[in-house]
């Protein structure tokens, strides 16, 4: 009989096996065959497994925004891990949960001053429209049971967001999701609107497509509306002006709620803290997470008024007043890392850092536009987007080509469809935009 295996052994087997990874949003097929591996990060870097450094253009996936390894964040979950590793989010409470709530609040405009914790985007997305759904009904409105979403929107992978989301290929095997739900139609117009610097001009009556939805359903039976400010997974759509604004006025004139979905606007994104500061326009609820904690600790946010939250605390005082939460609301670890993220923030003025650096990413994002296979380029603060003609029956393969040849140039774009998505750390310098640009040039002059 041989030997047992020693456990040193028997770690490096299964440390050294891909294979019992189901990865997310990922061709594990083509991954596994040749693995693209980060085992460190730094500021506005990654490090790969083989010693090279990549620049992050995409702020992880839209949420390291202070950057990689920032050391206030680092010691704050250090010590707090260390003091406090877990406490329960339903009956009791930490110091650092209301102090972070309190914080979040009082940066969000008025009336937009409670915030019910989540785990993630998709999370926040869920409990926004739970909150719309049991409020409508707190205020004698039982009958507003209808959430209305839009074509191409994204708000996560619950089946509550992918109800409300329109993206095709995330709804399109999960069955049939939520009932009463339904989309208005998206704002993407590339015939009026293509190679735009800054916000479309053209489009604001796209909005009057919710005028159609209520008429076909009474607004007696819609209890919301979610949108994102810029819609950004499904490839950096920038709303027209004067569309929000336009939704806004049309909910409030039919007692819906707005939802603005900012988990990827949120925290600085835009040059603003919230898109809502950024367009002027306030919705009912926000939903948050990826850049609340730069990405160091899984949290979400969803901000509500005094007004909705005021709805629910009738009856008996000892009863719960809305059955909803999570094991992980309100982290120990998450609160420490948020409350030090947004220190970061305040002290290196990255919030609106953005607005400093907006012309000079425009415009050097723009000179992409004589490169090959480019059709429309899009931007706002520190997001952009390049979108590549597709090739005939092979979509999604060119952008996917850019993404693995920047990877191995040492810049780290994100693609959806066949477009190429940018949204760096906002501590981002000019020098390194002109770095990333020159690396993206590179590259669409080397594809297919």
């Amino acid at each position: 009989m041989s030997a047992p295996a020693s456990p040193a052994a028997m770690s490096q087997a299964v440390t050294n096996n891909l294979e019992a990874f189901w990865m997310p949003f990922t061709a594990n097929r083509q991954f596994k065959q040749a693995p693209r591996m980060f085992v460190a990060a730094k500021d506005m870097h990654y490090t790969t497994s083989d010693g090279r450094q990549v620049l992050d253009g995409t702020a992880g996936l839209w949420c390291c925004n202070a950057g990689h390894s920032r050391p206030k964040v680092v010691e704050a979950v250090q010590r707090q891990i260390a003091e406090l590793d877990y406490a329960p989010a339903f009956q009791m409470g930490h110091p650092k949960a209301f102090e972070l709530a309190a914080r979040l609040a009082a940066m969000t405009p008025s009336p937009l001053d409670h915030v019910f914790f989540t785990n993630s985007g998709s999370e926040s997305v869920d409990t926004a429209l739970k909150i719309a759904l049991a409020y409508q009904r707190a205020i004698g409105q039982g009958t507003r049971t209808r959430l209305i979403g839009r074509e191409r929107g994204y708000h996560g992978v619950g089946f509550g967001g992918i109800s409300v989301g329109g993206i095709v290929s995330n709804r399109k095997t999960f069955g049939t999701m939520l009932t009463g739900v339904d989309h208005m139609r998206h704002t993407h117009d590339p015939e009026r609107n293509a190679f735009t610097r800054g916000v479309p001009e053209s489009g604001a009556e796209y909005a009057e497509d919710l005028i159609r939805i209520i008429q076909l359903h009474d607004p007696s039976t819609i209890a919301a509306v979610i949108v994102e400010p810029v819609a950004g997974s499904t490839g950096v759509l920038i709303p027209p002006k004067g569309y929000l604004e336009r939704l806004r006025d049309i909910c409030t004139q039919n007692g819906i709620l707005l939802i603005f979905d900012e988990v990827i606007t949120g925290f600085g994104r835009l040059g603003s803290p919230f898109a809502t500061d950024f367009f002027g326009v306030t919705p009912d609820l926000i939903t948050t997470a990826k850049g609340l904690t730069s990405g160091v600790i899984p949290m979400g946010a969803v901000f509500c008024s005094a007004d909705i939250y005021n709805a629910f605390m009738t009856g008996p005082e000892h009863m719960i007043e809305l059955f909803h939460g999570y094991t992980y609301s309100a982290h120990p670890l998450a609160c420490a890392a948020a409350l030090a993220t947004l220190d970061t923030y305040d002290e290196e003025g990255l919030l609106t850092r953005a607005s400093d650096l907006a012309q000079y990413w425009e415009d050097g994002l723009h000179g992409l536009k004589d490169c090959p296979h480019v059709i429309d380029i899009r931007n706002l603060g520190l997001i952009g987007a390049v979108e590549l003609e597709p090739i005939a029956g092979e979509p999604t393969k060119r952008a996917f080509s850019a993404f693995l040849k920047a990877y191995d140039d040492g810049l780290l774009i994100r693609t959806t469809g066949d477009i190429i998505a940018l949204s760096p750390p906002l501590i981002i310098s000019k020098d390194q935009i002109d770095e990333l640009f020159e690396k993206l040039r590179a590259v669409l002059h080397a594809i297919d």
